[in-house]
């Protein structure tokens, strides 16, 4: 037995290639404290590791259970952030729409953040990280601010990232304003085919109706009365969506713009406020 093996019974249940191999390093490290400076001094994982590796591979290929769940930690943007199932696993697509918008806090000076739907905190403790702002996570589900909570307190920021339950704006005092709001909303239409790993994460995160602009519409709406003059609403783009979310935009938001991410997708839209 050998890596390549466990790594092909990662790919023959239908995981990619680039992901299985990724798995198979986070296995390694998590269960057998295998770690890459070992693989880097040429250190081979002895057969007791690989066998536990395999162990725990043939349970992922038959339940699908993401490997981030499973050891109960994800990566971003350089630190790892406790998660659960109550919480959407951080991907590399919100890095980028976090990359930009620490990119315009910091050259605006602002200070004042709202993260909507906040979920595993993830958004807003990187910008608290990476900028003197003050953010306000809000979520509707406790059991994910309770996660939240915990990656504020692993990455010492309890000052500057604060989280409270609400459903969008509910229990945002009105005269609370802000230089930005920032949401990775759930923008999957109903109805449409998830990934196996994916029907494990919270389905209140992903679905929205509306074909997937209830929440950008819902969001946008009353953005206007909780941002200062010329504050900025910065959104997560679902595929295929941009057109019809720059249309909301349009009536309350000039300057909108639009990025792609690596694959060429529109990925993230933002604007400020008229």
């Amino acid at each position: 037995m050998n890596i390549q093996t466990i790594t092909k019974l990662l790919t023959d249940a239908g995981i990619e290639s680039n992901e299985a191999a990724k798995e198979g390093r986070m296995r390694l490290e998590h269960f057998c404290n295998y770690t890459e400076i070992d693989r880097c001094k040429g250190i081979m994982p002895d057969e007791a590791q690989l066998s536990v590796l395999y162990e725990k591979v043939l349970e992922r290929t038959k339940t699908r259970i993401p490997i981030q769940y499973i050891i109960g930690e994800s990566y971003f943007m350089g630190e790892y952030f406790k998660v659960t199932p109550d919480v959407l696993i951080p991907r590399d697509e919100t890095e980028i729409l976090v990359r930009r918008a620490v990119e315009i806090i910091n050259k605006n000076n602002l200070k004042d953040i709202l993260d909507i739907g906040t979920g595993s905190g993830c958004i807003a403790c990187t910008i608290a990280k990476n900028t003197d702002a003050v953010i306000l996570g809000v979520d509707i589900s406790s059991d994910a601010l309770r996660v939240a909570l915990d990656n504020v307190t692993r990455l010492g920021i309890n000052n500057r990232a604060v989280f409270r339950k609400s459903n969008l704006y509910e229990k945002v005092r009105s005269e609370e304003k802000f230089d930005m709001i920032i949401s990775n909303p759930p923008y999957i239409p109903y109805g449409t085919e998830l990934q196996p790993e994916v029907q494990h994460e919270p389905q209140h995160a992903l679905f929205a109706h509306d074909n997937g602009l209830e929440f950008y519409k819902k969001i946008t709406a009353q953005a206007p009365e909780f941002l200062k003059p010329g504050g900025w609403l910065v959104f997560e783009l679902g595929i295929g969506e941009s057109g019809s979310v720059k249309e909301v935009m349009g009536q309350a938001f000039a300057d909108i713009t639009i990025e792609k991410d690596l694959a060429g997708i529109d990925r993230i839209i933002y604007a400020r406020k008229h």
